[in-house]
């Protein structure tokens, strides 16, 4: 099976061309488990699997590390625009993707590399639309009463902390705090992912407001674990940053593996997130699954 390795700030998968490498779909978590393994396999925050569409132009079918299907992942899609249109997927700097039933529109920057010989180029940045926050608690899913989850408290290993609840496609649990670079989320990340008030598990972002343009962000991933990027993440963030009065609607959310635009648009009540997409190496791997 042929493979590409690509990262968006540092959030990495393994990418598998759908339309050429066919693998049964009840192998597929096993398959997403072992090749996601940093010591024994290639390696990664889970896998993709660029396949046709009749609703779109491409469907991006994404698993995390744990062999769990995710809805949506922020950087994993801009990496999917990158691949259709420099592996000559796709000529159009405009794309849409399908991912658990929902569509998103890219725009992806052409650019070409000093030296590089005559072509169309490569994308070096992704514009996505995101499509509109969720805040009802039903749909995100989170047990509460009310109309939205913004700075309420929740009980974690016996202390409290407030969050604001948004769903980019996927869960998001946003916690405001100092000293975040300080945090160890490998021990409390567990404890909010597979908290009882989250039905389907969360994500959860760590987030110290630097002004009114920019913030900081961990963030533990539901299925995989912390991460050096998360753009649902990003845009959640960027979201409960509006919600609690604490930033303007374009916030640059700086993370452990790089920086991501978002802007919020409240009069069309839509989420854009800006950043790159980056293919780190190719290979192939052979693989016999029980």
């Amino acid at each position: 099976m042929k493979f590409t390795k690509m990262h968006g700030c540092g959030n990495d998968y393994i990418y598998v061309n759908g339309f050429e490498e066919h693998i049964p779909y009840g192998e597929k978590p096993e398959l997403v488990r072992r090749l996601s393994d940093r010591h024994f396999g290639i390696g990664g925050d889970g896998m993709i699997f660029i396949n046709p569409s009749d609703e779109a132009d491409f469907e991006m079918e994404m698993y995390n590390a744990d062999g769990t299907r995710a809805e949506m992942c922020g950087n994993g899609i801009r990496c999917v625009g990158k691949y259709v249109y420099d592996k000559g997927l796709t000529d159009s700097d405009h794309v849409s993707v399908i991912s658990a039933g929902k569509i998103k529109h890219l725009d992806l920057t052409v650019e070409k590399e000093p030296g590089q010989p005559e072509g169309r180029g490569m994308v070096k940045m992704v514009r996505v639309n995101m499509g509109s926050p969720i805040l009802e608690p039903a749909l995100i899913p989170v047990e509460a009463a009310g109309e939205r989850v913004v700075d309420e408290p929740i009980l974690v290993e016996g202390k409290e902390y407030r969050m604001t609840c948004v769903s980019m496609g996927n869960p998001h649990a946003v916690i405001f705090a100092r000293n975040v670079a300080e945090m160890k989320l490998e021990q409390i990340g567990p404890f909010f992912e597979n908290h009882a008030r989250f039905p389907r598990r969360t994500n959860t972002e760590f987030v110290e407001v630097l002004d009114r343009k920019s913030c900081f962000m961990r963030v533990w991933e539901r299925g995989t674990g912390e991460t050096l990027a998360c753009g649902t993440g990003c845009c959640a963030v960027a979201a409960a940053c509006v919600l609690n009065n604490l930033t303007d609607s374009a916030v640059t959310v700086k993370l452990l593996g790089g920086e991501l635009l978002i802007e919020w648009d409240r009069a069309a009540n839509l989420i854009y997130m800006t950043g790159p997409a980056v293919t780190v190496f190719e290979g192939s791997v052979c693989m016999t699954i029980p």
